[in-house]
């Protein structure tokens, strides 16, 4: 049994949710994490409320900072008592293509901690050239939840672990130049989640594809050649790991 802890249901990549489901459940994925991080993307998920494996986290994404209003918070905040939204996020700082509106992300990234904060929810962090003051933040708040496509250093994963947070293990593993490898090893099993992230970051072999929560697998072959265990076994822990952090049953 495997968990897909975050992916993106993208019309642009997929023509019919429900072909990308039944592939992933094909190859032993029996929990979807869908990710909506835009005020399109958070009213299109609606459609699968009625799927039984199907859950939601839902926020605003910092790209969305320069135009989300306090209506807009708002209307996040009524949603958060569905049955189907298990966390917020992704939500965050992303400084990749610099810090023009940095004072806006932080302030939109904030306003979303205290909802999860207040109705006592996990959230989905999104961290991208931004992990120091990423970590400084959630310092000073009461909240659980997972770093999203995790690709910090060892010692960032220990700090993060140390307060609580899971870290979210997708393709890159698997890529030849990178390190991540060196944080699966040093931390527990306990500590991860499998994520895709679909339709980006496709595992090898099939970089450069579109990718689907039908690559789980792959990411989990990966992680259990790092830490000598079978790959059921990571399924296994990585999916009990997600049922606790979300409340899932």
């Amino acid at each position: 049994m495997f968990t897909d802890t975050h992916f993106h249901l993208d019309h642009d990549f997929y023509e019919d949710y429900h072909q990308v489901l039944e592939r992933a459940r094909e190859v032993g994925v029996s929990l979807f994490l869908v990710s909506a991080c835009s005020k399109e993307s958070i009213r299109e998920i609606w459609m699968m409320e009625d799927v039984k494996d199907v859950y939601f986290t839902i926020g605003y994404h910092p790209s969305e900072a320069d135009t989300v209003t306090d209506a807009d918070l708002v209307w996040l905040e009524s949603l958060l008592s569905h049955k189907k939204v298990v966390g917020i996020g992704e939500i965050g700082l992303d400084y990749h293509y610099g810090k023009k509106n940095r004072e806006k992300q932080i302030a939109l990234f904030r306003k979303q901690l205290e909802l999860a904060q207040k109705y006592q929810m996990p959230v989905v962090i999104h961290t991208r050239d931004a992990m120091q003051e990423t970590y400084d933040i959630l310092k000073e708040y009461s909240v659980k939840g997972v770093l999203h496509c995790f690709s910090g250093s060892v010692e960032m994963a220990k700090a993060f672990i140390a307060r609580g947070f899971l870290l979210g293990i997708g393709g890159v593993v698997t890529f030849t130049n990178s390190k991540l490898y060196q944080v699966v090893d040093a931390v527990s099993l306990s500590s991860l989640l499998l994520e895709t992230d679909s339709p980006y970051l496709a595992p090898v072999p099939y970089r450069g594809s579109i990718n689907g929560p039908w690559n789980i697998p792959v990411i989990a072959k990966k992680i259990a050649e790092v830490k000598g265990v079978s790959t059921e076994e990571v399924g296994r822990i990585t999916t009990a790991n997600a049922c606790q952090l979300f409340d899932l049953q």
